[in-house]
């Protein structure tokens, strides 16, 4: 493999790797703004802890947002008793849930500069063919790959191109 061509396979997967997790900083800022909101609206005690752990979680696949709705209840059902923490239950599946799904595709599409139903659809596809590591490395593959494809095709049309006819 020639050198600039691997520059450029390197580049566009580095650029791919840096837009995916701009893209779960988008979608772990929505989630800690919903959840703590609902935090604060509740009254529950320690509601900027809530907002901080649900963000910082939404970096640890599937755990990591498990693991800051559990602390969140736990948090409401202590400091504001088992009706607040049913509501935080609410929130929780409504912000990890149907609102992150919204969200998500929008942001990591944006990100990576791919359609967002096309990071839906890879992303379901890599999910269902290799499992967890599949649904998060796909769309930054896709966008890796297609960007790597759009950059070697120019190189190889300006390296084939005709040369002028002498007049």
């Amino acid at each position: 493999m020639p050198i600039p061509a691997a520059h450029t396979i390197t580049r566009r997967v580095l650029q791919s790797l840096r837009g995916y997790f701009f893209g779960v900083t988008i979608v772990a800022a929505f989630n800690a703004v919903v959840v703590g909101a609902g935090a604060l609206a509740l009254g529950i005690p320690l509601a900027g802890t809530i907002a901080a752990i649900t963000f910082f979680g939404a970096y640890v696949p599937y755990l990591g947002a498990w693991g800051a709705g559990a602390f969140a209840v736990l948090i409401a059902l202590g400091g504001a008793g088992t009706e607040a923490a049913g509501a935080m239950i609410v929130i929780q599946l409504l912000a990890n849930g149907l609102l992150q799904q919204l969200v998500q595709p929008i942001a990591y599409g944006a990100a990576l500069g791919i359609h967002p139903l096309a990071v839906l659809v890879v992303t379901i596809a890599g999910g269902s063919l290799v499992g967890a590591v599949g649904l998060i490395l796909a769309a930054p593959l896709t966008s890796a790959v297609t960007r790597i494809t759009a950059d070697l095709s120019r190189g190889r049309a300006t390296e084939v191109s005709p040369a002028p006819e002498p007049a």
